[in-house]
């Protein structure tokens, strides 16, 4: 994986570990929730799944930054590898269900999944 795809991948980190605090740290703010699309009315049934959810955002930045530190770590390369792809993947993929699931939501679906992708593309060819 070259040089950029890993700032591929720590930027995809970095941006769920943002998601993470919106969904599960400041998911009551008015401005965090409407991002998400949810109103006032509703805040107390998803504020549940939001802060579940925003965990699972957050295991999956942990999963490329350790894949990354593994990946400079003499003799773990192919873990470090094999970490980054599992957690990008799978953020592509959340990104994909997202818009798949709500066109509202393309945006977030870009913000999401776009930094992956690259990341998973250099991984691939370079």
């Amino acid at each position: 994986m070259n040089s950029i795809g890993q700032v591929a991948a720590l930027i995809a980190a970095l941006i769920h570990i943002a998601i993470f605090a919106m969904e599960s740290l400041l998911f009551t703010r008015p401005a965090v929730r409407g991002r998400f699309h949810v109103g006032d009315a509703d805040v107390a049934a998803v504020r549940p799944w939001a802060f579940n959810q925003g965990f699972y955002n957050l295991f999956l930045a942990v999963g490329t930054i350790v894949g990354l530190v593994l990946l400079h770590t003499d003799g773990y390369p192919q873990a470090g590898r094999a970490l980054v792809a599992l957690a990008c993947a799978s953020m592509l993929g959340a990104a994909l269900v997202l818009i798949g699931t709500d066109r509202r939501m393309l945006q977030g679906a870009l913000m999401q999944g776009l930094m992956p992708l690259i990341a998973l593309v250099l991984l691939v060819v370079g």
